[in-house]
């Protein structure tokens, strides 16, 4: 008898953005939250498609994040807020 599916758990978090900000790269909010060690490792994991946005595959570093975007990464969701 095989054991039912489940979904891996994933951690919510919420980033909001600086007064007078628009967005801030992808890169940059992956090392911010601390879910990457270092930028490098951050262009490493965006490039090799390890990152979602919006459930979609995201591979550009600098991809502008807004109010309402939601980046995933090793069970990882950090939600954009204005």
């Amino acid at each position: 008898m095989s054991k039912p599916f489940h979904k891996e758990s994933m951690t919510e978090h919420k980033f909001k953005l600086t007064d007078g900000k628009e967005y801030i790269a992808l890169d940059k909010l992956l090392k911010l939250m601390r879910v990457v060690g270092s930028g490098g490792e951050a262009h490493a994991v965006i490039q090799e498609g390890m990152v979602m946005v919006n459930a979609v595959v995201e591979t550009q570093k600098r991809k502008k994040m807004r109010p309402g975007d939601k980046a995933e990464f090793n069970g990882q969701v950090i939600s954009i807020e204005a």
